[in-house]
């Protein structure tokens, strides 16, 4: 978990640098994120043979997903990179409901995939995925506030 986790703060103390960052750098950022965490989930999820590609299959549908949350969620941090010093009330506002939306999207697309990893496997699997998911996630968060400076009025 160490490893990710530095792997992670490296992702994202990159892209905080560099607010210009264009689609293309984006993705490669989210594709090395995505093979990293795909190592940390085959080596924490246990499955059997029979769960394994079914698991696979629905987890690869759920990054595809994640990665389009992904990509709105840095395009946040970019906007509030640019305006945390002379952030105006409104633009306050709407980045807040923005960054409330995003995260309700994650939620829901956590729980949706939650439900379709329990109903083609088991149980067990199925929290494994989602506390993998949420150790990430609070990693994720945990790194950004650390990272960005608190708004200015």
């Amino acid at each position: 978990m160490k490893k990710f986790a530095l792997i992670f703060l490296g992702i994202i103390a990159y892209t905080l640098g560099h607010t210009q960052s264009n689609a293309e750098e984006i993705q490669i950022m989210q594709s090395l994120f995505g093979m990293e965490k795909k190592a940390l989930l085959a080596e924490f999820i246990q499955l059997d043979m029979a769960e394994h590609g079914v698991f696979w299959a629905l987890y690869d549908q759920y990054e595809a997903e994640r990665k389009a949350l992904g990509k709105n969620r840095i395009g946040l941090i970019k906007e509030y990179a640019e305006h945390y010093n002379d952030m105006t009330e409104e633009q306050a506002t709407r980045f807040m409901s923005q960054m409330i939306c995003q995260r309700k999207a994650t939620d829901k697309l956590m729980d949706r995939y939650y439900k379709k990893i329990l109903k083609a496997t088991d149980p067990v699997v199925a929290m494994q995925f989602i506390q993998v998911e949420n150790y990430i996630l609070s990693a994720i968060r945990m790194n950004i506030l650390g990272a960005v400076p608190f708004v200015q009025k």
